[in-house]
């Protein structure tokens, strides 16, 4: 009977030093009373502080169109593109770029440069065309909302120096010029033709956002190195000619680059076109 006993302790404490102890951590994980919390990470100021500006001008752009303030709305637009340049050079140049930056960059983008401008278009004259109108401002719109799409899933894979299709604070930026101009009646277009001439240029500006022409994207300029004496003394000159007369300069200016993808288009078909046969006449 002790023989027995003896045995069978020697049993358990052979099971007990096999068996492996529970960590506080294992019985910790497997414990459903509490969920597990994410990890609460912070976010980079100042960066996301121009984000935030200019969202609130895309947002005060959609205010005072719905106020029939047009001309207030135009500049708000304007701002917005300033705050969103200087949101992007200032997370490079202090090396603060994030995903949640360029996710709410996208998305800030799309109510600046996407929603607001069709909103004034279409609050301004458009809605006299009827369908029509919503029509062209919905092309814009989803023109929009395609081109951040695909430049989101296009970052490192295109070239930095060009973007592929017009950029949409650009085509804000014509809208919204435009816009101004009317206002402003420094514009020589007959009141029945505006709303076609908004449409026209509404429908142009949602296309071209989603072509593949490309547009210069200004990135490799880099501010933080210099410069030739000769750049200084063009920024001169351009704030003396936006100054002189804003929405003249700054409506030309953007009709110019609109133009330009399409204008390098062409140009690369007739230099491809003059190579290939040159090399011909040389391989001949």
């Amino acid at each position: 009977m002790t023989t027995f006993r003896r045995r069978k302790l020697r049993s358990s404490k052979t099971l007990s030093s096999n068996v492996t102890p529970l960590r506080k951590s294992d019985w910790v994980a497997h414990d459903n009373s509490e969920p597990s919390r994410p990890r609460n990470r912070g976010i980079y100021l100042l960066p996301n502080a121009f984000t935030t500006a200019n969202l609130f001008c895309g947002f005060f752009a959609i205010v005072q169109s719905m106020n029939q303030r047009f001309e207030m709305a135009a500049i708000a637009i304007f701002f917005a593109l300033v705050m969103d340049g200087m949101d992007g050079r200032v997370a490079r140049m202090t090396n603060t770029q994030s995903a949640f930056g360029e996710q709410y960059d996208s998305l800030t983008d799309m109510v600046s440069f996407g929603v607001a401008p069709a909103l004034i278009a279409y609050e301004w004259v458009l809605k006299d065309l009827g369908k029509w109108g919503w029509l062209a401002a919905f092309i814009y719109c989803a023109g929009a909302a395609l081109r951040l799409a695909r430049f989101n899933t296009n970052i490192g894979i295109v070239d930095k120096r060009f973007f592929q299709g017009l950029p949409s604070p650009a085509a804000a930026s014509l809208i919204a010029g435009f816009v101004w101009l009317a206002v402003d009646n420094k514009l020589q277009v007959q009141e029945l033709a505006l709303p076609w001439v908004m449409f026209v240029l509404t429908i142009y500006a949602g296309i071209t956002m989603v072509s593949n022409a490309l547009f210069y994207s200004g990135k490799a300029l880099d501010v933080r190195y210099r410069a030739p004496f000769g750049v200084m003394i063009l920024v001169i000159l351009g704030f003396v000619l936006i100054s002189s007369d804003p929405p003249v300069a700054l409506f030309g200016l953007f009709v110019a680059y609109a133009l330009s993808g399409y204008v390098f288009w062409l140009w690369q078909k007739i230099f491809l076109r003059q190579k290939k046969a040159s090399d011909m006449l040389s391989d001949n």
